[in-house]
């Protein structure tokens, strides 16, 4: 084996800002670096709380800075709670007040973790950012030509540093590739994902291991940094109460619905308060079903219902669409429409029409279409 010159030393030992939640796998994935030999530095970004909610961050930082002490490492705490209600909630509550479902998840990766902590630890000295995200990043083929002809995309025809593949992780139950469509290569030459090569249990079997005492924390639920929130008793604060009908259509969701008769089947408090595809927390008479929420009439103020054959649509429409990896359109993909929902084929067109070879279910307004190809995470957009 030949000796490591000072160049391969340099090139090894990074200094490395990573995100740490006070999670296992933010924390293992501190420990893998620091194993590794780069210098590392753990940081807490404090969030937006509502208010009169439980407080959860402060537990949070204080998991973290007891993993990053057992680690030995630098623990910093960056307070993003302006930049988070600004970008993450604010966002949220104006798409529910247009009728549209927000993925805050996505937007609190693209505006939090890989914008404000990605620039702020540039500005302090950091050669990459780190976090605990399951997903797998490849680097080749340096001066490659990205060229999506795409009119609707936030790429066309540039030249790059580095061509970047993001892959899924390989723990297909854990994957979070889902949320990361909206990165750019010029963002993913500083990123680094420690454990997306790992499995959740290994994971947990390595957090055990370097002695990390949130080893058998449980997995945060709910979102992003806010943690399980009641949706629809916080979108009460922001968007007033206002009784509307709920009517059964046996139509699919991408077919006109406007002025057309159907069964009047309960009411609703609120049309905002309910998304597409939603089953639950329906206020309807008793009957058949069960009923999924197919349309919303805001104008009106209808809810429309439909049963599950009604629920599913064969195409839509994608705007603010990011691509990752060169693309030239039209182009089938695997499609995600939902997190955790199956890949399906799809054939996206130049316009940002998806056409999905089979009908798909539960197609929502404001979610995120994620296209893939053989395991790699390509681009996505938002469904309209």
């Amino acid at each position: 084996m030949r000796a490591m010159n000072k160049k391969d030393r340099s090139e090894r030992k990074r200094r490395v800002y990573i995100a740490m939640s006070g999670g296992v796998d933010s924390s293992v994935a501190a420990a893998l670096l620091k194993k590794q030999g780069h210098g590392v530095v753990g940081v807490f970004m404090k969030p937006w709380q509502p208010k009169g909610t439980i407080c959860l961050w402060e537990k949070d930082r204080e998991d973290a800075l007891r993993a990053a002490a057992v680690i030995g490492i630098p623990f910093k705490t960056w307070d993003f709670s302006r930049e988070y209600k600004k970008s993450v909630t604010d966002y949220m509550i104006r798409e529910y007040k247009a009728g549209r479902t927000p993925n805050p998840d996505v937007m609190c990766n693209k505006e939090i973790k890989f914008g404000s902590f990605l620039k702020k630890a540039l500005k302090e000295g950091a050669d990459h950012i780190a976090t605990g995200h399951y997903v797998r990043l490849r680097r080749h083929n340096p001066n490659i030509r990205m060229n999506t002809n795409a009119p609707n995309s936030r790429h066309s025809d540039k030249f790059i540093d580095s061509h970047y593949e993001l892959m899924q992780a390989k723990d297909k139950n854990k994957d979070q590739s889902y949320f990361l469509w909206t990165l750019t290569p010029e963002q993913l030459k500083y990123c680094l994902f420690p454990i997306g090569d790992y499995l959740k249990p290994d994971v947990r079997k390595l957090a055990k291991k370097f002695g990390l005492p949130n080893h058998a924390k449980k997995d945060s639920q709910g979102v992003c940094f806010i943690g399980p929130l009641d949706m629809k008793e916080f979108l009460k604060k922001y968007i007033k109460p206002k009784k509307g009908k709920i009517i059964y259509l046996p139509i699919r969701t991408n077919r006109p619905i406007d002025n057309r008769a159907g069964k009047m089947m309960g009411s609703h408090d609120g049309i905002y308060y309910y998304t597409i595809g939603q089953r639950h927390g329906l206020d309807i008479k008793a009957g058949a079903g069960p009923y999924y929420v197919i349309g919303k009439d805001i104008k009106n103020n209808i809810i429309y219902v439909g049963d599950d054959a009604s629920a599913i649509s064969d195409s839509a429409k994608i705007s603010d669409i990011n691509w990752i990896s060169p693309v030239n359109l039209p182009a089938k993909f695997d499609v995600r429409v939902r997190y955790r929902a199956p890949l399906h084929k799809a054939m996206l067109s130049k316009d940002g029409k998806l056409k999905f070879s089979k009908p798909e279910r539960a197609v929502t307004s404001g979610q995120s279409a994620v296209f893939y190809s053989r395991g790699q995470l390509i681009g996505g957009g938002i469904i309209l």
